[in-house]
């Protein structure tokens, strides 16, 4: 009961580094700060339903996909954690991705499927995390790893639709250190990965 319940806090935090619904409010706010509370609305649902589906398609699949490729875990594991580590230095040398600085979209449906649910809610970093994650090879470890997820794209759901407030109410100074934070956890995430994939492919 224990190992369960800390993998179901290590799945959280991993996505929760990743993802980061409050570091993403300011994004989803500059793409549809033109728009009314509906289209608002319609977008975030769209876009958090997309990534959940994307991500458990990787989830489910995963071993598949390996398999059909030739992929072992230990090559997983090393080069999705140079990504996610990667992925968390950047966030610590605030760089800004260019899907940040996207105007006038075509439609509120491009916006909802890129840049939203790819890749910023499921891009590679939040694909390469729950298929390791998945990896323990566990079907509670699978289960725990889609629920966790869902949870996360519910939490991101509601963190858009009170963006005007969260942005207003925390800052974006704040916003900005809650994302390097993150951008930490995520590159010693990464660095676990590593780690793991190393002990594996020589050790184990």
């Amino acid at each position: 009961m224990d190992n369960i319940l800390g993998f179901t806090l290590s799945v959280f935090t991993g996505f929760f580094a990743i993802m980061n619904p409050i570091a993403n409010v300011p994004i989803f706010h500059s793409l549809t700060e033109d728009l009314d509370k509906t289209s608002k609305r319609s977008i975030s649902k769209t876009a958090t339903i997309t990534a959940f589906v994307i991500v458990v398609v990787f989830v489910v699949l995963g071993k598949f996909i390996f398999e059909i490729f030739g992929i072992t875990i230990p090559a997983f594991k090393i080069t999705g954690g140079i990504l996610i580590f990667y992925v968390g230095f950047e966030m610590l040398q605030s760089k800004k991705s260019s899907v940040e600085h996207i105007k006038n979209p075509e439609t509120e449906e491009n916006i909802a499927i890129s840049p939203l649910a790819i890749p910023i809610l499921a891009g590679p970093g939040t694909i390469v995390t729950a298929m390791n994650f998945a990896s323990k090879g566990n079907h509670i470890h699978i289960l725990i790893v889609i629920a966790v997820f869902a949870v996360m794209c519910w939490m991101t759901h509601i963190a858009f639709g009170l963006g005007e407030k969260i942005v207003k109410r925390l800052g974006k100074n704040l916003i900005v250190v809650i994302g390097k934070i993150m951008g930490l956890i995520i590159a010693i995430i990464g660095t676990n990965m590593i780690i793991s994939g190393i002990k594996a492919a020589f050790f184990e």
